[in-house]
């Protein structure tokens, strides 16, 4: 496959904000498939304290040259001033599935 797949990986505070970027994600063609998970519990370093919340992770597929675009959706639609934001790429998977992702997200 000549197309690069990426899967992105955010957390949100509530499934309000998650179903918010999904839906623009989805929307724009960005991203073939946004998964929400069931919330998880967070503790993290912030300012020099212990923090802990509560969140919804998102799992994004899509291609590599969206990714940009992505991330200023997110960081557009969200409420940390640091969200959490990785990209890690697709190396293998059903040779099918990754074909509906390069179909389905716009290039």
């Amino acid at each position: 496959m000549s197309t690069t797949a990426l899967m992105v990986l955010t957390t949100c505070p509530d499934k309000t904000m998650a179903d918010a970027i999904a839906k623009r994600l989805i929307e724009t063609g960005l991203a073939a498939c946004v998964q929400l998970g069931q919330s998880v519990e967070s503790y993290y370093a912030w300012q020099g304290e212990v923090c802990q919340s509560v969140e919804v992770p998102l799992q994004i597929k899509c291609l590599a040259v969206h990714y940009h675009a992505i991330e200023q959706v997110i960081v557009e639609l969200h409420s940390y001033q640091v969200p959490e934001i990785i990209a890690l790429p697709i190396e293998q998977g059903l040779t099918t599935y990754l074909k509906w992702i390069e179909e389905t997200a716009k290039s």
